[in-house]
């Protein structure tokens, strides 16, 4: 395949999957029903009230994913960099959970406190990693990767805490939140997640240049006028306000942001400036695909779709780790 086809054919096979899958599903939707989106049937409501909020949500937080996931590779400059490795996501994770533990329940401005929580823990999470990494000169692929897990762990022991220490009711709430499903009836979560991701995504897409220098090293960032300290915390808090509005709304989602863009990598080589709006698009359209995919395997019954992405994103992990593309770094 050309490079230069590859981005459009990209996006239009992601909107083609997303503008078809709210038409796929256990129960067959007559057209007529389709068209009339205030008739009050029960299809109507089927289409328009479950099935199409559902698939925005799968989309944006797909794009949310896999944008933050680039970000964090190209500034770590390692293929393995993502929120979930990074234990970005378990400290969004631990946000939204001490808010529930502790029984506090606001909003500002429309955003539910879930949405602040989890974006200070995420927050949290990569100023850890990032603080070790910085601490430790030279470091490795496997130090990036031990400090994510050790951060990710720590993180998970600080969750079964909490929730253990709750009383029934919180802690059925806290496991709920943690299973990685997308449950959407209406428009409210769509509205919730839209300005975190929008946000986030506009954000690190105008930083695409910064991003191409800062994927071949720092000092030469630098030398090019880019300054680094200041990006990278600008980018920093715009990944961790996607995944942190991502985790509010659907739990963890795992391997999004690390299949996404290496497969865009591998197809459109590394300008983040074409690369980016790849990752937007694939991302949606990937995480829309496996959603589809979870709510109709098993159909009636629905699998969370942390558990599609899990499945095709553990042999994709290994096969990084055999082929040396962890090591080789995004460069």
């Amino acid at each position: 395949m050309k490079r230069p086809a590859a981005l459009p054919l990209i996006v239009i096979l992601s909107l083609a999957v997303t503008v078809a899958a709210p038409f796929i599903g256990p129960r067959e939707l007559p057209l007529q029903s389709i068209l009339h989106p205030f008739s009050g049937s029960v299809e109507s409501e089927i289409f328009w009230r479950i099935r199409t909020p559902r698939v925005l949500v799968a989309f944006l937080s797909g794009s949310a994913l896999a944008t933050a996931g680039m970000a964090f590779q190209a500034m770590f400059r390692n293929p393995l960099a993502t929120p979930f490795t990074l234990g970005v996501a378990s400290g969004a994770s631990l946000g939204a959970t001490l808010l529930v533990g502790l029984g506090l329940s606001f909003s500002l401005l429309g955003v539910p406190a879930g949405s602040f929580g989890a974006m200070a823990g995420a927050l949290l999470a990569i100023f850890l990693v990032y603080s070790f990494t910085r601490a430790r000169q030279g470091f490795s692929t496997s130090t990036l990767l031990l400090a994510g897990v050790a951060v990710s762990f720590f993180f998970s022991s600080l969750i079964l805490f909490v929730q253990y220490m709750s009383d029934f009711t919180k802690s059925f709430q806290i496991l709920h939140n943690l299973i990685g499903a997308i449950e959407v009836v209406g428009y409210g979560q769509v509205y919730q997640l839209l300005p975190f991701a929008a946000t986030g995504v506009a954000v690190i897409v105008l930083h695409s240049h910064e991003l191409n220098l800062l994927a071949t090293g720092e000092d030469l960032a630098a030398s090019r006028g880019v300054n680094v300290d200041s990006s990278k915390r600008v980018i920093f808090f715009a990944a961790s306000l996607m995944v942190g509005g991502v985790v509010a709304v659907c739990g963890p989602i795992g391997f999004v942001g690390m299949m996404t863009p290496h497969i865009c990598r591998l197809l459109l080589g590394q300008d983040h400036r074409n690369l980016s709006a790849a990752v937007v698009a694939f991302g949606g359209g990937f995480l829309t695909l496996c959603d589809t995919l979870a709510r109709t395997l098993i159909a009636p019954a629905e699998l969370p779709v942390g558990v599609i992405t899990a499945l095709l994103g553990g042999p994709f992990f290994f096969w990084l780790l055999l082929t040396g593309s962890a090591e080789r770094g995004v460069i």
